[in-house]
């Protein structure tokens, strides 16, 4: 089967300039004057030995202001590091989606561009599964720029099982999993009070050590990896990710697959190296991202409806985690957590952060709540995108948008 690897790139400006107001927030944005990690995560491909696959680069700019230099600078670094591999790498960026959606608009669907977007998670991520389809491959393995291979074998045992039939039951969509920088899965962090009630780290580890440290090699699964996800068009021309998630977007869409009749399998000898920069936010910053999320992701599963071909879903389907986090006792788990998160910052003298921690239980009960129902917001989305997925599969439409994203690829010379 046809693959496409896709890798997002997220860049910001220069150091000295830092973040400003209005910039898009992610976690660790590389500045325009540094070099980041994607030559490296690159450059690791030539570890593979199948190479029978597309790599496309998405350029992904915090302002519009510096687009233009994000595009070009990724241009940059795919030459170079391409040159260490026996790759031909695609640069998408916003000059591309720009003629995309000029074209969108010129065949009467404007409606679909809002479907594409630069920005935001979920709308990067919706990216990374719709280049694949207008390249018409059948599968999009979806990659980090923070990340390195190591297993030669990776795409083989990436295109194992996808696509075909596991006890019965259809894969269209496989999971792989993080090595720590140590080569360990778990993830390691400091024990500190507040976490006695947001067991963030401590659950994703109890589910780890279930499905990833114990067999059989593949098994349905409560949580993904979004830098090591390999997708089937049976699936990514049907269900989308969720722009209405800010964070956690992966495990959202897992949630959102399931709800569509999609499993995720877990594939336990499926691993890449992850090795993140530091996260640039407080503690207290972190904490209200997932608090967010996981709001989110409740009044979903609760805003939940009878329909015909879709399936309900449930917390306890995604216990040891997430599903901690998606049950009645969440806005407890976050009061109690803010609370001694608050006092931590006090004692060591931070009052404004004390302050931000308590402010995130005030934001849990009215601000993170959504405006909507995220169900039904979800369900109306999904059926725009496999409108928009039909429409582009159209060999005349979807020839037009490939001839787009190759002619201004970088390929490496």
């Amino acid at each position: 089967m046809k693959l496409t690897m896709v890798i997002p790139s997220y860049w910001g400006r220069k150091e000295a300039d830092g973040w400003r107001e209005g910039d898009a927030i992610y976690d660790h944005p590389v500045p325009l004057d540094q070099e980041g990690t994607l030559g490296r995560a690159i450059a690791s491909t030539a570890i593979l030995n199948d190479k029978d696959f597309r790599l496309v680069i998405i350029a992904v700019a915090t302002s519009p202001e510096i687009e233009a230099e994000v595009e070009k600078k990724v241009k940059g670094i795919v030459i170079e590091a391409s040159a260490k591999t026996d790759l031909d790498v695609l640069v998408f960026g916003p000059s591309h989606l720009k003629q995309i959606h000029e074209l969108l608009r010129a065949n009467g669907k404007k409606e679909y561009t809002e479907l594409l977007k630069l920005r935001g998670y979920s709308n990067i991520r919706n990216l990374c599964i719709f280049i694949p389809h207008i390249l018409g491959s059948e599968l999009a393995l979806l990659i980090d720029d923070d990340e390195v291979f190591e297993d030669p074998d990776f795409i083989g045992k990436a295109q194992e099982f996808i696509g075909s039939e596991f006890e019965g039951e259809p894969v269209n969509a496989v999971a792989g999993y993080y090595l720590q920088e140590d080569g360990d899965y778990h993830v390691r962090r400091e024990h500190r009070p507040w976490m006695d009630y947001w067991d963030k780290h401590a659950r994703m580890n109890e589910a780890f050590d279930l499905f990833i440290g114990t067999g059989p090699r593949l098994k349905v699964t409560p949580f993904v990896f979004g830098g090591n996800m390999i997708i089937h068009r049976d699936l990514f021309t049907v269900v989308p990710f969720d722009p209405g998630v800010t964070r956690g977007e992966d495990i959202d869409y897992l949630m959102n697959a399931k709800i569509f009749g999609f499993d995720f399998f877990l594939d336990n000898e499926l691993s890449i190296k992850h090795l993140p920069p530091p996260k640039p936010h407080p503690t207290w910053k972190q904490l209200r991202e997932d608090i967010y999320r996981f709001v989110y992701e409740k009044a979903k599963i609760d805003g939940q409806k009878d329909i015909e071909g879709l399936t309900r879903i449930t917390p306890e389907q995604f216990d040891p985690y997430p599903g901690c986090f998606l049950k009645e006792d969440l806005f407890e788990k976050i009061e109690k957590a803010c609370k001694l998160l608050s006092e931590e910052y006090l004692s060591s003298g931070s009052r404004k952060d004390s302050e931000e921690a308590l402010k995130n239980i005030e934001l849990a009960r009215t601000d993170a709540i959504p405006a909507y129902n995220p169900f039904d917001h979800l369900c109306e989305i999904q059926r725009l995108w496999q409108d928009m997925m039909e429409y582009t599969g159209n060999t005349e439409v979807r020839s037009e948008m490939q001839a787009i994203i190759e002619g201004k690829g970088c390929e490496k010379k």
